[in-house]
């Protein structure tokens, strides 16, 4: 959520840079600003009242003591009216306070300077292409198509048992599974991260405060009863863990990894670009999550995308790491990296991680802070990233490395799955 002091303060820049993003709602943003001026002239004409209550109170006490106890009845019985008057400046003051934090939530992050100009996807700019895509031959079968000839994934059981976009996993596909989820959480521990084993359902206020509500609430799973809701990505309970805490500035960095299965109804989704594990309902994801100074916060992005592609090398896969371009980023996001791996069956690039500055946007939501150097409460700042999202990695490796003698297993998950090849 943005602040509301630097929306007043900054009322143009503001503007100019959710334009970036193509939110060109700047009647919201004066509304905001107005609703913020009324509510501090409420709360000014409150703390005036409640000072003359107080004086009054004070004067009362010293009568008393005096023994004018006529005169103090009397100042007594008019300072009852300002009870009245705080009590409903008071309610006046709630509503305000609520409208404004309605409009605030309906704010997007401001993209960073280097953010570029954009719509869509074909806007976002690569920044980087490592590794040699394969030449396959004519007959080279998409992963679908692997996946059935070889039985390690059943799209159509999984559809029987559940609905369209969970599959189910079997013999070496699961192990598969299994390997890459250890070997992530493995090589994310090595780097520092500390592992966390987290719940899988949130409930509301925790994805308010990662930003996954109000913005993305028809593309989460709720659970009704208890209104709770299954999570999009470990992101939401890793960072939720710090919500309403003030950090010592000294644990900076913090530095989180954990694994779960992910839950979307991505609703919408159609057509053979979501073929078999392209796009799916339930998939499971190792996740990064840093908490970090603000001062800090940029050079964390980068070293986290570095990371990631440290993986995707690992796996011997050919990459590409697009920045976002406005039109295409997360409604909380400041900067996002996106990370692509080439199918070579299926001739396209598919996302297969994104990581992403925060800034202090979530932290605002979270109320993430820490005291700085002069001793002030300050905003932290916020970063995940995938690493890595499964469905597509599983995709790609079936694709790529597909052989007369079945497909090769890369050699970092070989002691993961305990085979070179399925076959």
């Amino acid at each position: 959520m943005l602040q509301l002091n630097y929306i007043r303060d900054n009322r143009n820049h503001v503007v100019e840079r959710l334009a970036v993003k193509k939110f060109h709602h700047v009647e919201l943003i004066d509304h905001i600003i107005a609703l913020d001026e009324t509510r501090r002239k409420v709360q000014n004409q409150s703390d005036s009242i409640a000072a003359e209550a107080n004086s009054s109170a004070k004067k009362i006490g010293e009568l008393m003591r005096q023994g004018n106890k006529e005169e103090a009845e009397q100042i007594k019985s008019q300072s009852a009216t300002y009870k009245e008057q705080l009590r409903a400046l008071g309610d006046e003051l709630e509503k305000i306070e609520q409208e404004l934090n309605e409009k605030l939530l309906q704010l997007p992050n401001l993209p960073a300077a280097e953010v570029p100009e954009g719509s869509s996807p074909e806007d976002n700019e690569v920044v980087l292409e490592s590794g040699v895509v394969p030449s396959l031959p004519d007959d080279a079968l998409p992963h679908w198509e692997l996946a059935a000839k070889y039985d390690i994934i059943d799209l159509e059981l999984g559809t029987k048992v559940t609905g369209s976009g969970f599959p189910i996993y079997k013999g070496k596909g699961a192990r598969l599974q299994r390997g890459l989820i250890n070997f992530f959480l493995d090589q994310a521990v090595n780097e520092g991260y500390a592992e966390v084993q987290v719940p899988v359902v949130v409930n509301e206020m925790s994805a308010y405060a990662t930003g996954q509500l109000p913005d993305k609430e028809g593309q989460m799973y709720h659970v009704g009863n208890d209104d709770l809701y299954l999570i999009p990505t470990a992101e939401v309970p890793i960072t939720n863990m710090y919500r309403d805490v003030i950090v010592a500035a000294e644990r900076f960095p913090i530095k989180h990894c954990g694994y779960t299965p992910c839950f979307r109804r991505e609703a919408g989704s159609y057509g053979a670009h979501v073929r078999g594990l392209n796009r799916l309902h339930q998939f499971d994801k190792v996740e990064l999550v840093q908490i970090v100074h603000p001062d800090h916060s940029y050079k964390t992005l980068e070293d986290m995308s570095r990371y990631v592609q440290s993986l995707l090398q690992q796996l011997e896969l050919p990459f590409r790491v697009l920045r976002l371009c406005g039109g295409d980023m997360s409604f909380t996001s400041a900067m996002t990296y996106d990370m692509e791996t080439y199918s070579a069956a299926q001739k396209r690039w598919l996302e297969v991680s994104s990581v992403s500055n925060f800034e202090n946007y979530q932290a605002n939501r979270l109320k993430v802070r820490f005291k700085g150097e002069d001793g002030k409460t300050q905003l932290a700042h916020t970063l995940n990233g995938s690493a890595l999202a499964l469905p597509r990695i599983v995709a790609t490796l079936l694709e790529n490395n597909q052989t007369e003698k079945g497909i090769r297993i890369p050699d970092c998950l070989v002691p993961y799955v305990g085979f070179e090849y399925i076959d």
